[in-house]
């Protein structure tokens, strides 16, 4: 049991003058989380000066039940509640899950390997050991003809066998590449970090149930099968290439998506740059188009939008009755009203654009079809927008370099992906130099490009150097059109730039990586990085797939300062790029990004600092085991009506507060409903309450709680409430894993440790017996606590 800490007496209500019962507020003070609960409310405040009804005006706004409504209000904001399912549907989709997971589980077998290889650890290094926490690699060494892997904790060094040590030590990572930990672990007290890892653990469960429940209001998502018509068939003809047999594949798997499935499609084609992920697309706008469904197509750049724009009205130029449109900032005001007009009214059927047709001015007749090509450009609010797509509406993903993000779902099985890593017959790899910035190596690239009667990008990571570059390549190139490209142009100026530069008039054009999107120029054949230590590995690689579009042999010239200047990480992102030259190697390149960021940012910047207590390879090694076991954290609801509270506490409302309110009986019927309804409905009606007639008195504030402690313990599984002594006794239907993810969820060390799980019960032993009214205010914080860990657990 936890020490007892002396208390203010003024805690305790002046009802409660013996020594026993002063000790029993004592106790309840100490097994109180937050300030009040409302025990002073018995005392009159008529006699109180001003001050002191302030105070209490203050105290009142954050009492137990005020401070409880605020937390469901957070979580209400960041995610809507489950539909409800019977247990049988429940089961089935449950099971529908788990089959998808362990298809994503068998393709990672073998393929990712997150604990680390004792002899590719330097000296310095930060290893992360299960059991006993972070330590620092010091060197490997013979003791007794046996090898040791040596690393160094915060009270003593300790020493590891090799062969124990690569099934034991995983290295130390962040999401933000920062490798330094903010303490070392000790050798001879493991608790802290075992409680670091229970709060890594805690915010995996999280991570995958919120997985889940996405993925699940997918599956129960219904829309009829596409029909197979026969202009499909006329559609494919004008194709003018013969495709890949990985394009094949691509073209059968969305087929199947959207013409044979009833669940709306989310897949990944995942294709290096010029392998012929457009044209899958294309089937699919048809597809769904030729249904009388619209499609929109979502470019992270306006350059790349209107290049989409392009192709998509040549391919459907020969069908009068189907109309593209493009919207963008390029566009006056009446044409993008004009635009957004036909978009609402049905008469656009393929909307082309930026992030701005996520906006909320864009109202879609009847949305079909959403295909976001680069995903990994977009902002957080886009990203999370384009998530609300996926539950509505069938979406297909473009990506050479997937976001690890991305990669990781189609890895573990939460979408589908298909790769196209057949190059096209014609296709030549890309030849890639990595060294450091001189002069003369720029200008002899260039030379070399511009004598082959080609163009060249010269690309920097901000605007700021641009003008300069510019200078010295009109210096050294008089007669040469040279241009500057960039994101903060003016709209018009910009779009004549790129028509200019796509039309072979401009030969160099000095950009940033406004290009780095499916730019299709095949003269351009030769690109210019500089300062490429600045470039993130998916940016680099995207870059570099902006030349190499025809039959010619294609330069990528990577450029950084002094190599001494360069972190670890950048050095290794350089050499992986170096590496994976060969043709189509998008998909093992993102593979080998999450590797050297020990998985990457995977998941959102909620995660980071639980990430930080363990580092990313263990987090995402105990995810993969989380994944394994989800149906034994799923917990299940009783029915509200079904909750016995057998505490026999009857309060009697003052007559006072009966005669200023408008209809006593309905309102208490209203509360019983809403309690019956769900946890956010009595929050609303108590909120409602308050505004509309002030701060409860004491007997109703117990009713109210009586109310929450019964939905809460509906909520999580609890059946019967009922005390004997100092023995408070909870029934339920959870099983012991559920019950170790919430207590191991709850905050208050005086609740963890005084619950104990037998049976089909919890169990929790006070200090001493409480009065009734007490005792309900301490089952009250419990299931408040115990509640509150619901988000990590499957609610089916």
């Amino acid at each position: 049991m936890a020490l007892l800490l002396p208390i203010p007496s003024s805690t305790c209500s002046s009802s409660y003058r013996p020594a026993a019962a002063s000790r029993v507020c004592r106790v309840w003070g100490v097994l109180k989380i937050h300030s009040s609960l409302g025990l002073s409310d018995s005392v009159s405040t008529r006699s109180k000066p001003r001050k002191k009804r302030r105070e209490a005006a203050v105290e009142a706004e954050s009492d137990a039940i005020s401070i409880l409504n605020e937390r469901i209000r957070r979580e209400q904001r960041k995610e809507s509640p489950p539909t409800p399912m019977e247990a049988a549907e429940a089961d089935k989709y449950l099971e529908l899950v788990k089959q998808q997971q362990q298809r994503g589980l068998q393709k990672l077998k073998g393929d990712l390997s997150y604990k680390v290889d004792p002899y590719t650890l330097r000296s310095g290094d930060y290893v992360v050991h299960k059991k006993v926490g972070i330590g620092r690699f010091v060197g490997i060494k013979f003791d007794n003809a046996i090898e040791y892997v040596f690393i160094e904790y915060a009270d003593g060094m300790a020493k590891l066998p090799v062969k124990q040590a690569s099934r034991l030590l995983y290295r130390y990572n962040l999401p933000n590449e920062n490798k330094k930990p903010h303490t070392l672990s000790k050798l001879n007290d493991t608790s802290v970090w075992e409680r670091r890892k229970t709060k890594g653990k805690i915010a995996i469960q999280k991570m995958v149930v919120d997985l889940m429940e996405l993925y699940l209001h997918r599956l129960k998502q219904r829309r009829p099968p596409y029909p197979l018509t026969p202009a499909m068939a006329h559609f494919v003809s004008q194709f003018p290439y013969e495709p890949t047999p990985d394009q094949k594949q691509a073209f059968i798997d969305v087929d199947k998506d959207l013409t044979g499935r009833e669940t709306p499609m989310d897949r990944l084609i995942c294709g290096d740059v010029g392998f012929g992920k457009t044209e899958v697309a294309l089937r699919a706008i048809f597809c769904v188009v030729s249904a009388g469904k619209q499609a929109m197509v979502l470019a992270p750049t306006i350059v790349l939008a209107k290049q989409h724009f392009e192709v998509i009205s040549q391919r459907f130029s020969i069908y009068p009755n189907i109309n593209v449109g493009l919207l963008s900032r390029f566009q006056t005001k009446s044409e993008k009203d004009e635009h957004l007009d036909m978009i609402k009214n049905g008469h656009l059927d393929i909307i082309v654009g930026t992030h701005s047709l996520l906006g909320s001015r864009v109202v879609y007749n009847n949305l079909g079809l959403l295909v976001v090509d680069e995903e990994q450009r977009f902002g957080v609010k886009q990203k999370e927008k384009i998530a609300s797509f996926k539950t509505s509406v069938d979406v297909l993903t473009l990506s050479a370099t997937p976001i690890p993000r991305t990669l990781y779902l189609a890895l573990t099985g939460f979408r589908d992906a298909s790769l196209i890593s057949t190059p096209p017959p014609e296709r030549v790899p890309i030849r890639t130099h990595l060294s450091a910035y001189s002069k003369e190596k720029v200008l002899s690239a260039i030379k070399y490009e511009l004598d082959r009667g080609g163009q060249v990008f010269y690309v920097l990571p901000r605007i700021k150097g641009l003008e300069e570059v510019m200078d010295f390549l009109e210096q050294s190139f008089p007669d040469v059109e040279i241009a500057i490209a960039h994101g903060k142009q003016y709209s018009k100026q910009l779009e004549e730039t790129m028509e200019k530069f796509s039309q072979g008039e401009i030969k160099i054009l000095t950009c940033t990586n406004i290009v780095e999107s499916g730019l299709d120029i095949q003269n351009a054949n030769t690109i210019i990085i500089q300062d490429v230590q600045q470039f993130g590995l998916a940016q680099l690689y995207q870059l570099r797939g902006r030349v190499g579009r025809a039959d010619k042999e294609a330069h990528a010239h990577l450029f950084y300062p002094e190599k001494s200047l360069l972190t670890d990480q950048a050095l290794e992102r350089l050499a992986a790029l170096e590496e994976c030259c060969q043709l189509g190697q998008g998909f093992q390149l993102a593979e080998r990004d999450m590797g050297i960021r020990g998985f990457g940012t995977i998941f959102g910047e909620q995660q980071t600092g639980d990430v930080g207590n363990v580092g990313i390879d263990l987090f995402f090694e105990m995810l993969f085991e989380s994944l394994s076991k989800v149906d034994e954290h799923r917990v299940v609801s009783v029915p509200y009506w079904s909750v016995e509270i057998d505490m026999n506490i009857n309060p009697h409302l003052p007559s006072e507060y009966i005669n200023n309110l408008e209809n006593p009986m309905e309102i208490i019927h209203e509360a019983e409903r809403a309690a019956e309804k769900d946890i956010w409905s009595l929050m609303q009606y108590t909120e409602n309450l308050r505004r509309q007639y002030g701060k409860e008195p004491h007997s109703m504030e117990i009713l109210l709680k009586k109310l929450y402690v019964r939905r809460m313990a509906a909520d999580i599984g609890i059946t019967k409430i009922y005390a004997s002594g100092k023995m408070v006794f909870m029934k339920t239907v959870m099983n012991k894993q559920v019950f170790k993810l919430i207590t191991d969820s709850v905050v208050s060390d005086v609740h963890r440790n005084s619950l104990v799980f037998e049976g089909d019960q919890i169990k929790a032993e006070l200090l001493l017996e409480l009065p009734r009214e007490q005792l309900l205010n301490w089952i009250f914080q419990c299931l408040a606590e115990l509640h509150a860990s619901l988000p990590s657990l499957i609610k089916y």
